[in-house]
């Protein structure tokens, strides 16, 4: 097995950066997905792009996280994993919303129309603010207890039998077994609540079910060689079905709540899905397995701009909507603030000492 793997890499700062574009979008959608601040008219085309992102991108993130679990855990004993997880999930995702989270937090109060009034002091402010700036935050809180109960479910199947398995079946024996994956993504998209409380809702948000099966299936199976080497000889024909697959799922759901329980539930969105996370793995297996200086960069700097990106995009969108530009000109002027000024904000942060440890679990000056 290799020392390290480039085509995750790549995937992982790539479909980071695609997240901060989705964002964009999202803070103007006006098809009723919640937050975000508003759109410019009751149908906008521009909506397709969250249409088109928001049903795989964070699934891939986790399948990409569980194979690199798996290659963690080769050089790392579980106690030393579980407390790298701590440092770097955990602290960022509890400490870090005291230290720089609260800040989204206000924002979102602004976005959804609650912003408190003048004469509130500001250390209630700042406490009401607190637990509201999770936002993306959610993902690094999943993926914390996810490496726990990995610890737990790797002591029961072993994954070095497993990729021994895999490694002797023959194409046909592959292939089944990416559809039972569609088959895992489908049976874990029913735990979604039809009509939710606030608590339902936020489970809806976490998926705790859908986004552990990801995971898992990216320790277990998306780990393996084998299954790297059939998926990039079929780049081509995963892009097709994926193509396909956009295009029914963006044909019933443009226009519509594309985050609901419908939408989510539904087999389009899981196809999708399933077709997308196949894709990407294998077009980056055959065309991007290897690294350059930018690449290396950001790789190293893809979890801080996840971490820090909301905050920016969420000020520019507050910032730009009322401004009176045409409406093209606030969505480059907003694309180019998010993605800019997330690499100077977590250019800063990382530089300051306490505060790099607390909002990105980061030790030492080397930034690790």
């Amino acid at each position: 097995m290799k020392n390290r793997y480039y085509f995750l890499d790549n995937l992982r700062w790539v479909t980071v950066l695609l997240v901060l574009f989705y964002h964009v979008f999202y803070n103007f959608n006006a098809v009723g997905v919640f937050g975000g601040v508003g759109g410019f008219a009751e149908h906008q085309w521009q909506d397709i792009v969250c249409v088109l992102l928001n049903p795989w991108f964070m699934t891939l993130l986790f399948v990409v996280a569980g194979a690199s679990s798996r290659y963690a855990l080769r050089s790392r004993t579980p106690k030393e994993f579980r407390r790298e997880r701590t440092r770097k999930l955990l602290v960022p995702s509890t400490l870090g919303l005291f230290v720089f989270g609260w800040i989204l937090g206000l924002l979102n109060s602004r976005e959804a129309g609650a912003y408190l009034p003048e004469g509130v002091p500001f250390l209630v402010k700042y406490l009401i603010a607190v637990p509201s700036g999770t936002g993306p935050l959610w993902f690094i809180r999943d993926l914390f207890l996810f490496s726990l109960l990995l610890l737990v479910v790797r002591r029961v199947v072993d994954v070095e039998r497993v990729e021994g398995r895999i490694s002797k079946l023959r194409d046909l024996g592959v292939g089944l077994l990416m559809v039972g994956f569609f088959g895992l993504l489908w049976w874990a998209s029913q735990s979604q609540i039809d009509n939710p409380t606030v608590a339902q809702g936020l489970l809806n948000l976490y998926r705790p079910v859908y986004y552990f099966v990801a995971f898992l299936c990216g320790y277990y199976l998306f780990s393996s060689e084998r299954l790297h080497t059939f998926l990039a000889s079929r780049a081509w024909v995963l892009i097709v079905a994926a193509v396909v697959a956009a295009v029914g799922f963006g044909v019933e759901f443009y226009g519509r709540d594309y985050t609901s329980p419908e939408a989510v539930q539904g087999v389009w969105c899981n196809l999708y899905c399933w077709s997308m996370t196949l894709a990407m793995m294998g077009a980056f297996k055959r065309w991007a397995d290897s690294t350059s200086p930018v690449a290396d960069y950001l790789s190293r700097s893809s979890f801080g701009l996840y971490v820090v990106h909301m905050t920016v995009c969420t000020s520019i969108c507050l910032v730009l909507k009322t401004s009176g530009l045409p409406v093209w000109a606030v969505y480059v002027l907003s694309l180019v603030v998010t993605y800019v000024g997330s690499v100077v904000l977590w250019e800063v942060l990382r530089r300051v000492p306490v505060v790099r440890w607390c909002v990105f679990g980061i030790e030492g000056k080397g930034g690790k």
